[in-house]
């Protein structure tokens, strides 16, 4: 007969080994707290339930183990997880789920009677989180491994980063009440992290009893930690400049306790993250977090790479131990700092190597003096090769020289974004960053996906130049908001070259469509991985990636020259089988249904007999001849309708009736831009309206971001309505960075015949279908 009191006492056996780090409870708990929230967590229903074991960390009060043990293995889990008394898996998630509106649960469902047999699964279920996620694997294991995985599991890492963010925006609101400058506030963060690391700055500035020899010790230890770095001349003079705001500012150096209550909180909250997490880009974080809050876009200069991307680009390159990696536009450090915590992981406790990696295998520079002190106070927090960043152009003689002469073998860079005339091309800094690597050298950039449409100009020489001396092995297109957090708005791209080998003619470039990430926007910390789904997104990019797989409306491979665009979304085809019967009558019904609302339903449907001919795709310009609207600086908008002359003035929507911007009187405007009913159109700009299609019900004027599309044979309503479906389904190609204007949208492959289901009289079916409902 099963005896579950064999599985307790094995469990018992492997965690005693760790009381000296842990207290365990059977069946019942002294912790009031435990107590409380495991009052009604009976597995029968009703009542008070305990797991056979509570375990706590003396140390860590914060995170509970829970067990459940059941003898025989049969009852280790059931299919739905549902029958709590019966089953390890399911009492022990039951009890997780209780615990966890207080604490982080480590919950562990344990069957079998000898060791031989056991059968063991792990699930971390975090506070206030709605369910639990697998961790660990099959084994046992010691008390130290089980707190270290918790630690740096993915789920407690954004569990704490959300907390950061959270911290971070009741900080900035602070400084702003402080009046410090938004420009200021990160390297006020990063000079309070840098002495913070100063044993005797840590014990004493509590003690200062004046606001202003506070902010005097803080800035000079700031200042002694980076000169025994070897930082030292001119860097150290520069950087020195960029911190002495804090000597001046009234709030910081005047008031009492300030200063001294923002050190404590950014030791308590900021310093324990990065403890934990080690080599994340923590003050590019809070930069951008600051920014986010600034009242100007871009109010602080430049626009940073959402870290999961950095971790993206290290893995696209296979950074290793060997590798040297060089950002010519080193921003905070977010690429370094990813580098080197693969880097580090590749070599596997090698303290000699890792010293290695840190002081020579990270090269950066940084043009802008204030990013700069951010780079190297970022460098310094990890204790890495803050002497290996240079401020100065990346273009400089010297720079280049420099940079060559440590023989970087991998290339990140996200630059600058081209605003004005005179700007330099982004294009340029990628070919810098390729001039210093060493031959097969990698590198990968993000840059604005118009950079990858040029067709003429500079752009388009850039390019040819690209292929003439550099291979271009891949160009992923990236999620449209990337940049939200950032309160900027470029579709961006990333793109892999290999360096100083020559582009071969027929060579294929492989193009992923990585659109999305998955990430959600939210209200209080911007962009997120709200649902904790990135790491297995990633995973599938990478496979789809290494692989060079070909997958449908994911990933291709195509010979590109330089007037191509470089982007998957040109080479893709829209599935056209997807626009089902009842697809169609659900739009034939939503456009009837707009005509009885605004009293339309004085019209004729007339029926075409189908094609005997076989459909195949052909370009849009093929079936349509395509025309422009009136921009609406040409005519006076009104907001109703006041006399019989007014017509609608269409503009760009998601939506047919969002599409009516208001009327215009056509006494005052050329025939050739009032189109009839019936009429079908395209929305052809705005990043939530472009490539929207529909048929009108109405006389109207079309703005200068909507095009008409005018049939070259005899059409029919229904296959009008149809044809807009097949516009609105390539909309996923387009972007506010690669708009369905001009040759793109006349280049849009359609079916030649639409299918037989649009010759029906669907229009008598709705109605008839409307008229039972009347009844």
């Amino acid at each position: 007969m099963a005896n579950e009191r064999k599985t307790e006492i094995i469990t018992r056996r492997h965690f005693d080994k760790f009381l000296d780090v842990l207290d365990i409870e059977e069946q019942s708990s002294d912790n009031p707290k435990i107590d409380k929230l495991l009052k009604s967590a009976s597995k029968k229903g009703g009542g008070k339930g305990y797991p056979e074991f509570i375990i706590t960390y003396k140390t860590n009060p914060d995170l509970l183990i829970v067990i459940e043990c059941k003898a025989n293995p049969i009852k280790h889990e059931s299919i739905n997880r549902d029958k709590y008394s019966e089953y390890a898996v399911d009492g022990v998630l039951l009890y997780a789920s209780y615990l966890s509106k207080g604490f982080d649960v480590l919950a562990i469902a344990i069957s079998g009677e000898t060791k031989r047999e056991l059968k063991i699964s792990h699930f971390l279920h975090l506070q206030g989180d709605k369910k639990s996620t697998p961790i660990f694997g099959d084994k046992l294991l010691t008390a130290d491994n089980y707190l270290k995985g918790y630690l740096k599991s993915p789920e407690k890492f954004r569990q704490d980063y959300n907390t950061l963010l959270d911290f971070t925006k009741e900080l900035n609101e602070k400084l702003h009440s402080y009046k410090t400058l938004e420009s200021q506030r990160s390297l006020l963060i990063s000079s309070i992290l840098i002495a913070l690391e100063n044993d005797a700055f840590k014990r004493s500035y509590a003690s200062h009893k004046k606001p202003e020899n506070l902010a005097d010790a803080l800035v000079k230890t700031v200042s002694d930690e980076l000169e025994s770095a070897n930082i030292t001349g001119k860097k150290l003079k520069n950087l020195n400049i960029q911190f002495s705001f804090i000597k001046t500012d009234t709030s910081l150096s005047k008031k009492d306790n300030v200063l001294k209550e923002i050190i404590d909180e950014i030791d308590e909250n900021i310093n324990d993250f990065i403890k934990t997490h080690k080599y994340f880009d923590v003050l590019g974080q809070l930069y951008i977090e600051f920014l986010r809050y600034a009242n100007s876009d871009k109010g602080l200069g430049i626009v940073l790479t959402p870290p999961h991307i950095t971790e993206l680009f290290s893995e696209l390159a296979q950074v290793n131990k060997k590798s040297i990696a060089y950002d010519n536009c080193t921003g905070t450090g977010g690429f370094l700092i990813s580098a080197m915590k693969q880097m580090i992981s590749d070599a596997k406790g090698d303290e000699e190597k890792i010293r290695e990696i840190k002081s020579k295998q990270l090269i950066g520079t940084e043009y802008q003096s204030h990013i700069f002190a951010l780079a190297v106070s970022n460098m310094y927090i990890h204790q890495d090769g803050k002497t290996n960043i240079i401020n100065g152009s990346c273009f400089d003689a010297d720079t280049i020289k420099t940079v060559k002469s440590r023989k970087p073998t991998v290339g990140f860079l996200n630059p600058p974004y081209k605003d004005k005339k005179n700007d330099i091309e982004e294009l340029d800094f990628i070919l810098n960053n390729l001039e210093t690597l060493t031959d097969g050298g990698v590198c990968i950039a993000i840059i604005p996906l118009s950079c990858m449409l040029a067709k003429k100009g500079i752009k388009l020489e850039l390019k040819k130049k690209l292929l003439e001396k550099h291979t271009l092995e891949a160009v992923l297109s990236m999620p449209e908001d990337l940049f939200h957090n950032s309160k900027v708005s470029p579709v961006s791209v990333v793109t892999v070259f290999t360096a100083h080998k020559p582009h071969k003619a027929g060579k294929k470039t492989w193009l992923g469509y990585f659109r999305n990430d998955n990430f959600v926007k939210t209200k209080d910390k911007g962009r997120i991985d709200l649902y904790g789904t990135w790491e297995q997104t990633k995973k599938e990019w990478l496979n789809l990636y290494f692989n060079r797989e070909t997958k449908k409306d994911i990933s291709l491979t195509k010979k590109l020259l330089p007037n191509d665009e470089w982007c998957i979304e040109a080479y893709l085809t829209a599935d056209y089988s997807e626009i089902t019967e009842e697809v169609f009558k659900d739009k034939i019904q939503k456009y009837l249904a707009f005509r009885l609302l605004y009293n339309l339903l004085d019209f004729e449907v007339k029926t075409t007999k189908s094609s005997s001919k076989i459909s195949k795709l052909v370009p849009l310009s093929e079936l349509f001849d395509v025309y422009n609207g009136l921009a609406s600086s040409n005519v006076d908008v009104l907001e109703e309708s006041e006399s019989n002359s007014h017509v609608r003035y269409i503009r760009p929507s998601q939506s047919y009736e969002g599409s009516v911007a208001g009327y215009v009187d056509k006494l005052f405007i050329d025939d050739k831009h009032i189109y009839s009913d019936y009429t079908l159109y395209v929305s052809t700009d705005g990043q939530g309206s472009h490539t929207y299609s529909y048929v009108s019900s109405f006389e109207f004027v079309p703005n200068s971001n909507v095009s008409v599309l005018i049939p070259k044979r005899n059409m029919s309503l229904q296959e009008k309505i149809y044809y807009s479906i097949c516009i609105t389904k390539n909309r996923y190609k387009f972007s506010y960075g690669r708009k369905p204007k001009g040759d793109r949208l006349k280049k849009i492959l359609l079916p030649s015949i639409p299918p037989e289901y649009v010759y029906k009289n669907i229009f008598n079916e709705v109605f008839d279908n409307w008229k039972k409902i009347i009844k």
